[in-house]
């Protein structure tokens, strides 16, 4: 049960009179008669004075109060099961990193978003309240269908930290939440672009303003040995500052007492970026900084440290002298590259062995200038040029399906990963053109990517999440929106986290790896285009009235004639005794 209108039930405070008027009984004037047979109905004398005594007609006292409930009912707008009043509102955040930047009176978009959607509670007088936050994976704050105020307390500690996004997925999906005909109130920083559809029954909501804005677009560290390099890029968008200072600094690393602090003013161009790179020794993690403005989270990065894998390489026995020696050499000034047995050691052998790479040519031996055929888009060919290149192969193909060809002569195959190099290194000349470093160190970088654990160390917003993980193994992923277990083994590709952060891959409850999501993306700092603006939904259906049921119930006022009829029924015919 529930009422559209509770000050209607004030009325029941007119039982109180007429449950009185039953029990009280006026002074009345002594008649004296001959005889009471003269009376049709005879009736005790009232005695003088007022005074309470026990009521005689109960049966229309009853139905009186009955028609005074009713009535009551009626004027609070009672409604019984389905028929109950409900008001579901179906609100959409947008989660985009823009909503943060602050306008000039110093309040940021969300602020505004969150007191305009406590407007719209009130004005739409809703009982429940779905809160949707869009994003490159849509998120539920609040809700299906929460209390109010559990929906406006979860859209309070929102933050607005995702990526640059379509929101049409968001859009559709809080259709389906609000059922046929009814709203969805959507909440943004930036009219809609022109072209863009909007679903009818969706009413856009801008609250933003242009603002010039400078920004880091993109920030990268990488580790060799004990030296860290920093590379920064910064933007400027808008009419804003022509310079602006970078405050970098490192903190302690390991055999370092103090940190590093540096401070540089760049000049910042109309259109692009530009480019700042750091050194750094023993460095631990690193905080890239510019002036607040705007959006002051573009402007802050952490970067921790983010040294090369090592790869172990082992060659195994068998391998012909011309072989042995030219894959020593190249690994001899590999970075990132330790010679020798161990665990997880990449085992390069002869042709027929079980090795994962397998060097040498079966069968008789032609030699190749061309032309050779490669397939193009695999990763182990990225960048090799064949251009010179005389390749000694024998007339035997390895296993496994091809990947480099000349004529009918398989050069490259894998098979159940492993790598087949049919080649004859003492009668080509491959080894001396830049096509062999390219291929071996592709080959590297493919053995890097398969080891456990993230790929890369940064990433940007919108970036999939690439992690490697061991089967048999149990695998969690705790970042800053909590833990979440992860499924399968092998090469995963996860969804672009939702917030920045770092993020760690645990096994069994032990950490293995770390990767910082970085809250940068260019086109959400572009706060040129922002503006405000309320296009209203062009179909709301049966929602005109914010989701009601219509009309009021109108049982109550059945009862209430019914009531009536019978009382007035019964006090006749005891009249009439």
């Amino acid at each position: 049960m529930s009422f559209g209108f509770p000050w209607g039930l004030l009325a029941l405070g007119a039982l109180v009179p007429l449950v009185a008027a039953y029990f009280l009984r006026r002074k009345q004037k002594p008649v004296v008669v001959s005889a009471l047979f003269l009376w049709r109905t005879p009736r005790p004398r009232a005695e003088a004075g007022p005074r309470f005594e026990r009521f005689t007609r109960e049966a229309s006292l009853l139905l009186e109060a009955l028609a005074v409930v009713a009535a009551a009912l009626f004027l609070a707008d009672v409604r019984l099961g389905e028929d109950a009043r409900t008001r579901h509102l179906v609100l959409v955040v947008d989660g985009s990193l823009s909503l943060s930047a602050r306008g000039a009176d110093g309040r940021s978009v969300l602020e505004k978003v969150r007191a305009e959607a406590a407007r719209r509670v009130e004005e739409e007088k809703a009982t429940s309240v779905t809160v949707l936050a869009s994003g490159t994976v849509p998120r539920v704050l609040a809700g299906p269908e929460a209390e109010p105020s559990r929906a406006l307390a979860a859209l309070e500690s929102f933050r607005a930290l995702g990526a640059d996004h379509d929101v049409a997925p968001t859009l559709l999906w809080a259709q389906e939440l609000a059922g046929p005909g009814r709203r969805v109130h959507f909440f943004t920083d930036a009219p809609p672009a022109e072209g863009v559809a909007v679903p009818a029954a969706v009413r856009w909501t801008a609250l933003g303003a242009p603002r010039d804005n400078v920004a880091l677009v993109s920030a990268w560290r990488r580790d060799e040995g004990s030296t860290a390099t920093v590379t920064l890029r910064v933007a400027r968008f808008g009419t804003g500052p022509e310079e602006t200072e970078v405050r970098v600094r490192a903190r302690p690393g390991p055999g370092a007492k103090e940190g590093t602090e540096r401070r540089e003013r760049v000049r910042l161009p109309e259109e692009g970026a530009a480019t700042l790179r750091f050194t750094f020794e023993n460095a631990g993690d690193v905080e890239v900084a510019l002036p607040a403005d705007a959006l002051p989270e573009d402007g802050e990065a952490r970067l921790p440290p983010a040294p090369e894998r090592r790869v172990r390489v082992a060659l195994a026995e068998g391998l012909d002298a011309q072989a042995r020696s030219t894959l020593e050499r190249f690994l001899a000034v590999s970075p990132g590259v330790e010679q020798g047995p161990g665990e997880g050691a990449l085992v390069v052998g002869p042709r027929g062995s079980d090795a994962r790479v397998t060097v040498g040519a079966g069968g008789a031996v032609r030699t190749f200038v061309g032309p050779f055929f490669a397939e193009k888009g695999h990763p182990l060919l990225d960048d090799v040029q064949l251009g010179g290149v005389r390749w000694a192969a024998g007339a035997e193909a390895p296993p496994g399906r091809a990947l480099m060809t000349a004529g009918t002569v398989v050069l490259l195959s894998e098979s159940e990963g492993q790598v087949h190099l049919n080649v004859d290194l003492a009668r080509s000349n491959v080894q001396r053109t830049t096509a062999w470093p390219v291929l071996l160190g592709n080959l590297l970088r493919e053995v890097r990517r398969s080891q456990e654990g993230f790929p890369r160390r940064q990433l940007s917003l919108g970036e999939t999440l690439a992690v490697v993980t061991r089967p048999g193994s149990r695998y969690t992923l705790e970042g800053p929106e909590g833990t979440r277990p992860l499924f399968g083994a092998g090469a995963l590709s996860l969804p672009p986290p939702a917030v920045p952060g770092r993020y760690t891959l645990e096994r069994d409850g032990e950490p293995v790896d770390a990767v910082e999501v970085l809250p940068l993306d260019a086109r959400e700092s572009d706060l040129r285009g922002r503006g405000e603006g309320d296009r209203p939904a062009q179909a709301a259906g049966d929602d005109e009235d914010g989701g009601a049921a219509p009309g009021r119930a109108r049982w109550p006022l059945l009862v209430l004639l019914a009531a009536l009829l019978v009382d007035f029924h019964i006090t006749r015919r005891t009249e009439a005794k």
